[in-house]
């Protein structure tokens, strides 16, 4: 393993090895920043290689495996360099080829021995000089699909089925796409208007969300490390995640259960908006509460918040009947929605995964059922884009709890405006945010 804390594409090499050994990649990417002494532009070209590596994963394998016999028995650190390069030469039109090549060669020298510099050269000057191998040649439509936009079978047969072929193919073509960095302004501190312009003046683009209210989308600096985000005055959350609780019809003086927390970016969403009121945020994990705590502290709502380290499927177990006004419930889900901010989603999970999700979901909506008063909302949403995990559970319990209607789900910019339906269905070639779902569900009676 190289020593070198300053040279962004041996760093990548092995922060993918890392990823490919089940590190997650944001995690790593933060770790190996924090440690390096790369300048701002090389820790630009080292995100860029281990977010792009990981996006188009089947893409790069397949054009290894045809350009090297018996390319599964390589080392997975070689497998890690021939992408990154392959990725560097075909998706980043501004780093000229000398430089990945002599690069590339180099790092083949330093960590393995001749026969693997004499492999990686080889390879690196048969693309150079036949081009890669045409993915027209894959005969099965579905392969075919899942390899040219590096997406797993499985998932391209089920979106297929379930938005058409049309619609799977054009939200497949934009979600490796870089995604969109918003926030969400933080109202007991400051206005829109304001942080704008404070931004702005520390140089960062802004413009206004078309998705949700009280959101900027920022570019030309991260969000995370500006004095203004330390000081409370915003939030880091996605457009779409900021839907469900904009939906909720809060009084100041509610009390409100975030059933599946952690880590507390609607839990504080839902504090803003409250004076006299509390949200009871609820995680399995202790650690993750004190995530949440934190989250409250820096944007001044702590005192609206009381966590409890509790599996939501017991809540009808710890709270009495009709003690919430409105309820939460954005559930754990297997995150398809977010392939495109967190690329590795879509090969870790799989059917079985969804299926497995969907009965922990349905369990928690009929938990936390009993608790909610009549009249009051339960809002359910997930971060994917699948229907056993959305529409399939809402048919399920609302076909199980005749006390519950569903509510069209309104929004402050009106998005899917003459939708037929009542839930709010965000896919990520919709607006450019994470793909999300949002059911609003009334109680009418015990």
């Amino acid at each position: 393993m190289s020593t070198n804390k300053s040279n962004p594409r041996s760093l990548a090499v092995e922060t993918l090895e890392r990823v490919h050994n089940g590190a997650y990649s944001n995690l790593q990417i933060n770790n190996v920043i924090s440690a390096s002494e790369m300048s701002e532009k090389d820790i630009r070209l080292f995100t860029n290689i281990v977010y792009g590596v990981i996006q188009h994963r089947l893409t790069l394998n397949y054009y290894v495996q045809q350009l090297v016999s018996h390319a599964d028995k390589l080392q997975p650190w070689v497998i890690e360099l021939l992408d990154s390069a392959i990725y560097q030469m075909v998706y980043l039109d501004k780093v000229p080829n000398r430089a990945i090549f002599n690069e590339s060669i180099k790092i083949a020298k330093q960590r393995g021995h001749d026969g693997i510099r004499r492999l990686v050269t080889g390879v690196l000057h048969t693309i150079a000089r036949r081009g890669l191998p045409d993915l027209q040649q894959i005969k099965d439509p579905a392969e075919r699909l899942s390899i040219s936009v590096s997406v797993p079978v499985w998932l391209i047969k089920t979106l297929t089925n379930q938005l058409g072929q049309t619609k799977a193919e054009h939200l497949l073509a934009t979600i490796n796409q870089p995604a969109n960095q918003s926030i969400r302004v933080n109202r007991v501190k400051t206005t829109p208007a304001e942080l704008q312009s404070q931004l702005e003046a520390e140089g960062f683009t802004v413009r206004p969300s078309v998705v949700a209210a009280d959101a900027l989308v920022l570019s030309h600096g991260v969000a995370a490390h500006s004095a203004l985000f330390k000081a409370g005055l915003y939030t880091i959350q996605d457009e779409s995640a900021m839907l469900p609780v904009q939906a909720l019809p809060l009084a100041e003086s509610d009390v409100v259960l975030d059933a599946c927390a952690a880590p507390g970016g609607k839990s504080t969403q839902i504090a803003e908006r409250l004076t006299t009121g509390k949200v009871v945020a609820l995680d399995l994990h202790e650690k993750k509460l004190k995530k949440i705590q934190e989250n409250a502290q820096r944007l001044g709502v702590v005192d609206r918040i009381t966590t409890q380290a509790l599996d939501a499927r017991r809540v009808a177990t710890e709270f009495a009947p009709q003690t919430f006004d409105h309820i939460l419930v954005d559930a754990p889900c297997s995150g398809i929605g977010l392939i495109r901010r967190e690329p590795e989603i879509r090969y870790e999970k799989t059917l079985a995964d969804v299926e497995k999700l969907a009965n922990i979901q349905q369990a928690i909506l009929d938990a936390v059922a009993p608790t909610l008063k009549v009249g009051g909302m339960l809002m359910y949403s997930t971060c994917t884009i699948l229907d056993q995990e959305n529409m399939a559970n809402v048919q399920e319990f609302l076909a199980t709890h005749p006390n519950f209607e569903a509510v069209y789900v309104t929004t402050k910019h009106d998005l899917k405006a003459g939708r037929t339906e009542p839930e709010l269905k965000i896919y990520p070639d919709d607006y450019g945010s994470d793909g999300f779902f949002v059911a609003g569900l009334r109680k009418v009676s015990e």
